[in-house]
């Protein structure tokens, strides 16, 4: 089993392929081919149909003394699939097609039909015009009308596409606003440059919390509340700038006024030797 399936194979060191005798064959020889049905077919013995796409083992010849500017012709012998007929088609260059010659008929196929009454219009059509020159004239200008409806109306059909894209897009975002999920353009707007706003503060500020010192010296009035932790904003960079100018105008006030509120009066010291002593008034 292994055997067959070996690619390569001994040639001893004294082969000589020339001496090999050469197959003679006929001029013109048959070789079987696998193919496909290239058009659709009845056959015309038994009436069998025979699809467009069916496999067959054929035969192949070159078509003796027929060629289409030097391209070569090729015919095909099958067998019907009930009757066993023989049915022959040739290869056809001119139409870059297939053409059926015995025991079977093409189906009827209206598109080639019209393909070949569009031909033959034009054919009849450029005659016309190189015998009639007034004619030309009136086919372009008819053909540029024609062109030029073809393109209105393709403007207007993008127009009308664009226009109700549009309205959707606003009906929808209409119901979306009245329900809630999104806000109308102003706000959004407004909201965008708040953000930018913000994002531009972010960079040149910091917020920096630091306690509320007030030094031991100065007196505190307990009627003037005063905060215990103060919230300022500094520049970020690596200069330390002093507590007071850190501080906002209200806690400057506050301090201010802290600074000016009258002292408390000192109590004396008692004399721990217990001995009272008496200023005499002036005679």
């Amino acid at each position: 089993m292994s055997e067959r399936k070996v690619l390569n194979k001994y040639f001893p060191p004294d082969f000589d392929p020339d001496l090999i005798p050469r197959r003679k064959q006929p001029k013109n020889s048959q070789q079987v081919v696998r193919l496909m049905a290239p058009f659709s077919m009845r056959c015309n013995t038994c009436g069998e149909y025979i699809y467009k796409g069916k496999k067959f083992n054929a035969r192949k010849e070159t078509v003796e003394g027929e060629d289409y500017y030097g391209i070569k012709i090729f015919r095909f012998y099958i067998k019907c699939t009930l009757c066993s007929a023989e049915i022959t088609f040739k290869t056809d260059p001119k139409n870059t097609d297939y053409s059926a010659e015995h025991g079977a008929s093409r189906n009827f196929e209206p598109w080639r039909e019209e393909a070949a009454v569009e031909e033959e219009d034009r054919l009849a059509k450029l005659e016309e015009e190189e015998n009639n020159p007034m004619k030309a004239l009136e086919n372009r200008t008819v053909d540029s009308k024609r062109e030029m409806d073809i393109l209105d109306a393709l403007q207007d059909i993008r127009a009308r596409n664009a226009r109700n894209e549009r309205v959707g897009h606003t009906v929808d975002l209409t119901a979306r606003i009245a329900e809630g999920e999104i806000e109308d353009e102003e706000d959004l707007e407004r909201k965008r440059l708040e953000d930018e706003d913000e994002k531009l503060v972010r960079q040149v500020f910091k917020k920096v919390t630091m306690p509320a010192v007030l030094g031991e010296s100065a007196p505190v009035d307990e009627s003037v509340p005063i905060p215990q932790v103060i919230t300022v904003k500094r520049k970020a960079d690596d200069i330390e700038p002093s507590l007071q100018s850190l501080l906002p105008d209200s806690a400057k006030e506050l301090i201010a006024k802290a600074t000016l509120a009258p002292q408390p009066p000192k109590k004396k010291k008692p004399n721990s030797l217990g001995i009272k002593l008496v200023k005499k008034a002036k005679t």
